[in-house]
């Protein structure tokens, strides 16, 4: 069976295990969600999501804690979102902690502030999808992976190997999609 990990510091932690609760019974898939706040937990897990909250704050808390060697040496799948994927970039236009785990530059809170997050209709996978931005990043510049998803020409969904980021929450919609697409290579490493 497997054990997905929600990084625990700081952000949409609860909302993540709900979603991927959900995507774990709509694909009929026994497996275990754990919530991550030591390198003990992480440890028992075959994927790990990082959520939306604040980076910087993440970064320094996983830094603290021994979790950002762990993870980088774990090797494990990671899907990023929002904050999650500014730390998986190797680049931001900030000098913060990150795990460089996508090669990518990302520009922080590309779309505005918190009063300028928004929603928007983006297709992704091939079919229409409801994006929620809050404070949302984008990715600048994408060099080894592909390009999932953009709104107004920004690129906002990719992946890389086996991590998936996306700038939007999609742990705040009723749509799994993306929560099943991730528990699929966290699947595909432990065949």
């Amino acid at each position: 069976m497997i054990s997905i990990g929600i990084l625990d510091l700081q952000g949409d932690v609860s909302e993540h295990f709900e979603a991927t609760k959900k995507a774990l019974s709509s694909m009929d898939i026994e497996a275990n969600i754990l919530k991550v706040k030591t390198v003990e937990d992480l440890s028992m897990c075959n994927g790990l999501i990082i959520s939306g909250g604040e980076s910087t704050v993440i970064g320094k808390l996983m830094e603290k804690t021994g979790l950002k060697t762990a993870i980088i040496e774990k090797n494990i799948p990671v899907l990023g979102t929002c904050a999650g994927l500014v730390l998986l970039a190797t680049e931001t236009d900030y000098e913060q902690p990150l795990l460089g785990l996508i090669d990518m530059k990302v520009k922080r809170n590309g779309f505005g502030r918190q009063k300028a997050s928004f929603e928007n209709e983006i297709e992704i996978f091939g079919y229409k999808y409801e994006g929620v931005f809050i404070r949302a990043p984008y990715i600048e510049k994408l060099n080894n992976g592909k390009v999932l998803a953009r709104v107004n020409n920004k690129i906002v969904a990719v992946a890389s190997g086996k991590h998936v980021a996306t700038a939007f929450h999609p742990e705040l919609t009723e749509d799994t999609k993306i929560h099943e697409y991730f528990i699929k290579e966290v699947l595909k490493c432990v065949e």
